[in-house]
């Protein structure tokens, strides 16, 4: 990386403001840590099992790219965020098991207002079979992302493909070419 790059940390009680120089490496605020690889290889540590690249969780994400989390991490009452990556285009999403034990996955951002984040970290609110926009109270189908109620009412949030298979969620969607979960 040739320019210098301003990264904010943010945990519930402190904030850090730093520059980085490096292509790699961590920050730290409080209790939230930042760890970054502009290069995009992902920083590894050393498992029982050998190799894992951070972020990922167990063998299975080192065999598919496209391995998201397990299903039964999914929460039905919740979202669980993640990220959909081609080349350096990375878009925020989030998953929720549906009572069928299906999961669908959507993009992290209010159609009425798209830099509002459904889900800040902690899972979305939901609302019986609704999905809540904390921001406008707009609120969403979860099984086909339709706003029912609010400032979009008539719009839909946009879904991004996943599968799952043997307990785990896989990304499908061809305009990604990886996921990964967000924690």
């Amino acid at each position: 990386m040739d320019d210098s790059v301003r990264v904010t940390v943010e945990d519930n009680e402190e904030s850090d403001v730093v520059r980085i120089d490096g292509s790699a490496g961590e920050v730290t605020a409080g209790g939230a840590i930042f760890r970054f690889d502009v290069g995009g290889e992902g920083t590894e540590r050393e498992t029982d099992g050998g190799a894992v690249v951070d972020g990922a969780e167990g063998a299975e994400a080192d065999v598919d790219p496209r391995y998201v989390a397990p299903v039964e991490d999914v929460p039905s009452g919740g979202t669980l965020r993640f990220e959909a990556i081609t080349g350096r285009r990375r878009i925020d999403g989030i998953l929720q098991r549906l009572d069928d034990g299906s999961v669908v996955a959507w993009e992290n951002s209010c159609p009425h207002k798209p830099e509002v984040k459904l889900d800040r970290g902690l899972g979305a609110l939901v609302n019986g079979d609704q999905l809540v926009c904390h921001e406008h109270g707009a609120r969403f189908d979860r099984d086909d992302g339709y706003c029912t109620r609010g400032p979009c009412r008539g719009r839909s949030l946009s879904p991004i493909d996943v599968t799952t298979r043997d307990g785990a969620v896989y990304l499908t969607d061809e305009r990604f070419e990886n996921g990964q979960r967000l924690d």
